[in-house]
């Protein structure tokens, strides 16, 4: 497997091997050992959903160091993580909603981790056999109400505040990509992953010691630095290298 997509047509949700533009329909379990078709299936009237269905989406704050002196606050000594609503997903190219008008709406740009098998109390150095692949995401944050609270997850659980995808790629190396935003064109955030405090497979060990992890959760890898306001009208693209780029607007 590489490029791994979830699509419906009509009634009809599967998923499906991406490959140059063209989709072949999966067969079985995808977490498992799954087959497809040699043929590919016809793209008209296909719709893009988010790769996955997961139990809980997992976020991970201040995992950027340029990040965290650019919101004032101390590098974390050990992964600093939250859960967000799944509730809050969408696809590519759909579209990202600003409840509240008075309020500040920001982009963050993310690497997200997809599980593929069922784990708990794994180490790091076997972390790699239960990560499934690696997508692109957002975590979109009403600051003005993350700033009242001494919690994150209702300020990034609104619904559509979580774009993911458009595909899982399962052949990555996540340890050194570089993960660009780009507000209407205009370059905002420009990182890499190798700047990560905690890296991807840190991070998937230190979750599953406090809590089991299933296939299909997500785990968002935490923002680099130059966040910024959304408005209504803007195109946002996150940008991850070897990876199909994530497009959403704001209304």
């Amino acid at each position: 497997m590489a490029a791994i997509g979830r699509f419906q047509k009509a009634d009809e949700i599967y998923y499906a091997k991406v490959v140059d533009g063209e989709i072949f329909k999966l067969h079985g379990d995808v977490f498992g050992s799954p087959s497809f078709d040699k043929k590919p299936t016809p793209l008209k009237g296909v719709k893009t959903l988010t790769p996955v269905q997961p139990s809980k989406i997992i976020a991970v704050g201040l995992n950027y160091a340029d990040h965290a002196r650019e919101t004032g606050k101390a590098l974390p000594k050990e992964p600093l993580f939250w859960l967000k609503a799944p509730t809050s997903l969408i696809p590519d190219g759909a579209k990202i909603e600003i409840p509240f008008a008075n309020h500040r709406t920001d982009f963050e740009a993310e690497l997200a981790i997809v599980i593929g098998r069922r784990m708990r109390n794994v180490t790091p150095a076997a972390a790699a056999r239960y990560i499934f692949g690696y997508t692109a995401a957002q975590d979109i944050t009403d600051r003005t109400v993350q700033g009242a609270e001494s919690q994150w997850a209702r300020a990034k659980s609104f619904d559509t505040f979580t774009p993911l995808g458009p595909y899982v790629e399962t052949k990555i190396d996540p340890h050194d990509l570089s993960i660009q935003l780009f507000q209407n064109g205009q370059l905002r955030q420009n990182g890499n992953t190798n700047q990560l405090i905690f890296n991807c497979f840190d991070l998937v060990s230190f979750i599953s010691v406090n809590m089991t992890l299933l296939p299909g959760d997500i785990i968002l890898t935490g923002t680099p630095s130059g966040i910024g306001k959304i408005e209504s009208g803007d195109r946002l693209e996150v940008r991850i290298e070897g990876m199909a780029p994530l497009v959403n607007m704001v209304k």
